[in-house]
């Protein structure tokens, strides 16, 4: 029997250890474009679900973007099929009239798609194919945008959307792996134009920054920074713990928040409190930004009697007898 390739094993041992201990009866879907990463991870998935007692599916998303995107989203799909993955389901989606830019707007297209079609499924979690470049670019990203520890943290392993459990199985897996995995298998990866684009900021990243950065520090980078995103990830849980509990204490009895208790408080926290309120309040979270955060905090350390503070989605906060209150609108 010939052996099995270093990459495919690779990829099979990152989705037991995803699967195992995931609760649910329901199946997994795998989210797959046909490209290298997600093909290589809905191969691995239709090997190692049924062998640990749970069914597995896919869903391939087609946005609509580009010529002959529904006959590929159709092409993946009976891949699916005839890999024994059950159920199977293409989606198409529209990406035109969303908000923000192409990317953003495709990428809120795809995970709502993702949602609807696990919950219809009663799937117990969606698969998502990023890689240990992914996560490399995403902390580049982040640091060019000047992101706090949260962009930093990169994209977890497993997250709750909208009470679907998404995993990234292969975060510690290499886009290269991937592609030798498909190689292994005989499959042919889709290559998105996308993905070398110099329109898109990822793209170029992908294209030029990471291989100057491989090539000035060596290929230890890579890992180096999915290893960032790692330790940053533990260390933000932990101060939203510390977070979560600073914000109960300070609550006032009368309403809103008590300015003693939070300049009590180390500054890493107190940000943290003020941002989570300010999302209770009803704060757009895609909106809301550090810039309102450090305005609300001036309220907090820096208090001269100025007015209120204007945050997304129509709100004002002031403060007022010692307290931050939702000031009424205008």
């Amino acid at each position: 029997m010939a052996a099995l390739a270093p990459p495919v094993a690779a990829a099979r041992v990152a989705v037991r250890r995803a699967l195992v201990g995931l609760t649910g009866d329901g199946p997994v879907l795998v989210a797959c474009s046909g490209g290298a990463d997600s093909l290589a991870l809905a191969a691995a998935t239709a090997f190692v679900a049924p062998r640990l007692g749970r069914r597995a599916g896919l869903v391939t998303v087609d946005h609509g973007l580009q010529p002959g995107s529904a006959e590929r989203a159709a092409a993946v799909a009976r891949w699916a099929v005839e890999s024994g993955l059950d159920p199977v389901d293409a989606v198409p989606v529209t990406v035109a009239g969303r908000p923000g830019g192409p990317e953003a707007a495709a990428r809120e297209a795809r995970y709502q798609a993702l949602v609807a079609t696990a919950r219809r499924r009663g799937a117990a979690a969606v698969l998502l194919g990023h890689t240990r470049d992914d996560q490399a670019e995403t902390v580049l990203l982040a640091l060019a945008r000047g992101a706090g520890p949260r962009g930093l943290a990169g994209m977890p392993e497993r997250r709750e959307l909208d009470g679907v459990t998404l995993l990234r199985p292969l975060l510690a897996v290499s886009r290269e792996e991937t592609r030798k995995a498909c190689a292994a298998l005989g499959l042919t990866p889709w290559e998105d134009p996308h993905n070398v684009d110099p329109a898109y900021a990822r793209a170029r990243v992908r294209s030029d920054v990471l291989p100057s950065l491989v090539r000035a520090l060596g290929p230890a980078v890579l890992d180096n920074l999915a290893r960032t995103a790692r330790l940053v990830a533990a260390d933000t849980a932990a101060l939203d713990e510390l977070a979560a509990a600073a914000l109960t204490e300070a609550r006032s009895p009368e309403g809103g928040l008590g300015v003693d208790t939070l300049a009590a408080q180390p500054v890493a926290l107190r940000t943290r409190v003020l941002h989570a309120w300010a999302r209770e309040l009803g704060a757009p979270p895609a909106a809301l930004s550090h810039r309102h955060v450090d305005a609300l905090d001036a309220l907090v350390t820096q208090w001269h009697g100025q007015g209120a503070v204007h945050l997304p989605g129509g709100l004002r906060v002031a403060r007022q007898e010692g307290r931050l209150t939702l000031a009424d609108p205008r």
